[in-house]
């Protein structure tokens, strides 16, 4: 089954997901334990019959679920399909979905040397290649606690910043979040490669890249 493009997920006009990096996210409301429970028991249900399987995280006030094709490295159309019908299972709890405030993290390092300095850190943090063709040289927990290491090329010109967070939010979430950065007294570096990405810095110079789906390849 083919990957989708960020643009193909948009267009399949999913209610209350998001895509983000290479998964499809999505927040449920369930206000209580015992509700979030019953709808976690209810997917579960649901994707034994679709043989698909999502990532789910049982919060006290709230459920996380993720969709992502581990055989193609990203999103295909059987997450599009099981996103659908989870949808409906939240639908028919009376709850409701959210992407506000959802997002993912990943660590950057940015390197002239990847060959050299991936084996280190799949060593040090006992996780191996993930082989994403879109987010390039990775690695990534296959228990799902750790974030995604992305290994960037860059140039050897010194002093630069080795570490920075990627966060993949929805689009609609950027601005928001950088007009409240620069309220904190963080600066917009660069906005070159927007939709894609955004690069902030806080007081001291550190950077971080607030990323969205849009004009991303397969």
């Amino acid at each position: 089954m083919t990957k989708l493009t960020g643009r193909q997920i948009a267009d399949a006009g999913l209610t209350g997901w998001v895509p983000l990096a290479n998964a499809l996210h999505t927040r449920v409301r369930s206000g209580d334990f015992a509700t979030g429970l019953a709808l976690v028991n209810a997917i579960g249900a649901a994707a034994e019959e679709a043989n698909h399987h999502p990532d789910i995280d049982l919060r006290y006030p709230h459920v996380n679920i993720r969709l992502f094709s581990h055989d193609e490295g990203g999103i295909t159309a059987r997450d599009v399909e099981l996103a659908r019908i989870i949808s409906a299972l939240v639908a028919d709890s009376g709850l409701s979905q959210t992407t506000h405030g959802v997002s993912e993290m990943e660590l950057a390092l940015d390197t002239p040397n990847l060959k050299a300095l991936l084996p280190f850190w799949a060593a040090v943090l006992a996780i191996g290649p993930a082989h994403s063709l879109e987010l390039g040289d990775d690695l990534r927990d296959g228990a799902g606690t750790l974030p995604l290491i992305w290994f960037q090329e860059s140039g050897s010109e010194e002093p630069r910043q080795r570490w920075h967070p990627d966060i993949w939010v929805d689009p609609a979430e950027v601005q928001p979040r950088i007009d409240a950065a620069v309220a904190a007294g963080g600066t917009l570096v660069s906005d070159a490669e927007a939709p894609s990405y955004w690069v902030l810095a806080d007081p001291e110079g550190n950077k971080v890249c607030l990323c969205t789906w849009q004009q991303r390849g397969a």
